[in-house]
């Protein structure tokens, strides 16, 4: 029996209901996603996977932009993959997009039954959800061949907000466990410091989110105590 601190119990108690209406608000406030579909789209036709890929929303509109690409999806809770697949069935793109439950901790080319990595692996708001977002990331970038590109979209610390705004839009995303992670950010940087990637980070407004691409240069991702982490450093110009 799972436990109720059991992160799939957990988000499958979340989005029991909210499923039903999720892409039709989350509209409003996740800015940034169709951004970075759309550079994905712009990739040569490959393997490309989304982390925590809920309603299956994004990768159907990638699969609408860019029908070539080879795509597959993963999500920690059942409810949200159950209301996807009834979403693919209904576009007639079931056999085209591959689904799979897991956990972000413990992505990889096996959850679908194959041994090649992707070329692509990208996560929209997801990783400020998952208090151990360093090991997602790292799975993430293992999954993930040599010279592949990971991207992320998230929120950032909107310190270029008007104050009572922020604190308000903070605190109504903690009701989500949703927060804005630093230590996500240093994570990154501590992975381009060692040469494991080369990092680009891109603010979508100011400061609300921001989109990162990490493409792999190394055969290794490093575990975590093998990692220096540099000092916080300006971060990317507004959008």
């Amino acid at each position: 029996m799972r436990s109720p601190t059991d992160p799939v119990r957990k988000m499958d108690r979340m989005y029991r209901w909210t499923r039903h209406v999720y892409d039709w608000t989350r509209r409003y406030y996740l800015f940034g996603r169709d951004r970075l579909i759309d550079r994905i789209a712009d990739h040569p036709p490959g393997d490309v996977l989304e982390v925590g890929c809920g309603t299956a929303r994004n990768l159907r509109r990638l699969h609408r932009l860019a029908p070539d690409h080879r795509l597959y999806g993963m999500d920690a809770s059942t409810q949200m993959l159950d209301t996807a697949r009834r979403g693919l069935r209904r576009d007639g793109t079931a056999s085209r997009i591959q689904l799979a439950h897991g956990l972000a901790s413990g992505v990889g080319p096996d959850m679908f039954g194959r041994t090649a990595p992707f070329d692509v692996v990208f996560c929209s708001y997801v990783l400020s959800m998952i208090p151990n977002h360093d090991a997602a990331i790292r799975a993430s970038l293992q999954a993930l061949r040599p010279g592949g590109t990971f991207y992320i979209v998230d929120f950032w610390d909107q310190a270029e907000l008007p104050a009572p705004f922020a604190r308000a839009l903070q605190g109504w995303l903690s009701l989500f466990d949703v927060h804005h992670r630093p230590a996500l950010l240093d994570t990154l940087r501590g992975l381009e410091a060692r040469g494991t990637v080369r990092l680009h980070l891109k603010a979508v407004g100011p400061r609300y989110a921001y989109i990162a691409a990490l493409t792999r240069t190394t055969m290794e991702v490093p575990p975590r105590d093998t990692e220096t982490t540099p000092p916080a450093h300006a971060g990317p110009a507004p959008a």
